[in-house]
C-alpha cells in the first residue's frame, strides 16, 4: 500500500525561506556592529587619541619655552615667526578661539618648519589650548588635532592675516564651538617668548569652501562681500567646516589684534 504525504514540499520551501531570511539578518546584524565601531573609532577614539596627543605637544612646547634660548633645539628656532609681507592664499579650508599688551612686530625671522608645531592657540571661552602648526595638510597637522597656519598668510603678531583651520568633528574637533564666539572674546596665540591678543570681531556663519577672500591679508569674503574688512591692518582668521558632521561649507571667525 502507497502512503502519500502531503504539504512536505511546502513545508520545505518554508524552511528554506526561514532559512534565507535568518541568515540575511545576521548579515545585517554583523554590518550594524562593524558599521557601529567604526562610528565609535571615528567619533570617539580619535578624538581621544588627537586630544592626547595635542595637549601633549602643548606642554612640549612649554617645556622648550622654559629652557634658555641657546639650549632649544634647532626646531624651536625655526619656530620663531616670520614676518615677511603675507600674500592671499589660494586654498581654502580643509573639510574642519590673560590680556596682555602685544609688543611691536619683531624683526624676520625664518618661516616655522613645514608642518611643525610653533605655537600653542588659546581660546578662554571655550576652554580650547591647541597646538599651531605651519601647513593645513589633513593627515599631517588637521588630524593629529592641531590648529593648522595656512601657507603664506602672515606669522602671529604681523600686519596682514594670521589665518588657521581646524577639524570641528572627529580627530581632536579644537573648532567645533567656533560659533559659539562673540565679538570681544579673546583669541591668545603664545610663540616662543612671546603673546598676542586678538580680538574677535566678525563671524561669519557659512560661506563656500572656494571663498579664498576670508582669508586674504585684509579678509573680505568674495562669496559674500558684506562679510569682512575694508583696511589693512593685524587679524586672525579661523575657518572650519559647516554644518557640523558635513564639509559642505565653511565658518569663519575674525579678530584683530590688540594693540
Amino acid at each position: 500500500m502507497r502512503v502519500v504525504v502531503q504539504g512536505s514540499g511546502r513545508r520545505s520551501r518554508r524552511a528554506g525561506l526561514a532559512g534565507v531570511l535568518w541568515g540575511a539578518a545576521e548579515l545585517a546584524v554583523t554590518v550594524g556592529v562593524v558599521v557601529l565601531l567604526l562610528v565609535v573609532h571615528q567619533v570617539w577614539w580619535t578624538n581621544r587619541q588627537a586630544l592626547a596627543g595635542a595637549h601633549e605637544q602643548v606642554r612640549e612646547l612649554e617645556r622648550e619655552w622654559s629652557l634658555p634660548a641657546d639650549v632649544g633645539s634647532d626646531a624651536s628656532a625655526a619656530a620663531e615667526p616670520s614676518v615677511a609681507p603675507s600674500v592671499s592664499a589660494s586654498a581654502a579650508a580643509s573639510g574642519a578661539p590673560v590680556a596682555s599688551a602685544a609688543p611691536a612686530p619683531p624683526a624676520a625671522r625664518p618661516t616655522p618648519a613645514p608642518e611643525s608645531a610653533y605655537g600653542v592657540l588659546r581660546i578662554p571661552r571655550l576652554g580650547v589650548v591647541v597646538p599651531v602648526a605651519q601647513g593645513v595638510d589633513k593627515r599631517a597637522v588637521l588630524d593629529k588635532g592641531y590648529a593648522g597656519h595656512y601657507p603664506g598668510t602672515a606669522q602671529p603678531g604681523a600686519q596682514g592675516n594670521f589665518a588657521l583651520a581646524g577639524h570641528r568633528n572627529t580627530h581632536g574637533e579644537p573648532f567645533r564651538y567656533i560659533n559659539r564666539l562673540r565679538a570681544g572674546d579673546e583669541l591668545i596665540v603664545d610663540v616662543r617668548g612671546r603673546r598676542y591678543t586678538y580680538v574677535v570681531g566678525k563671524v561669519l556663519a557659512e560661506t563656500s569652501e572656494r571663498d579664498t577672500g576670508v582669508i586674504a591679508p585684509v579678509p573680505r569674503s568674495t562669496v559674500r562681500p558684506e562679510y569682512g574688512y575694508g583696511e589693512p591692518g593685524a587679524y586672525i582668521t579661523l575657518t572650519t567646516c559647516t554644518p557640523e558632521y558635513t564639509s559642505t561649507y565653511r565658518l569663519v571667525v575674525w579678530g584683530t589684534l590688540r594693540r
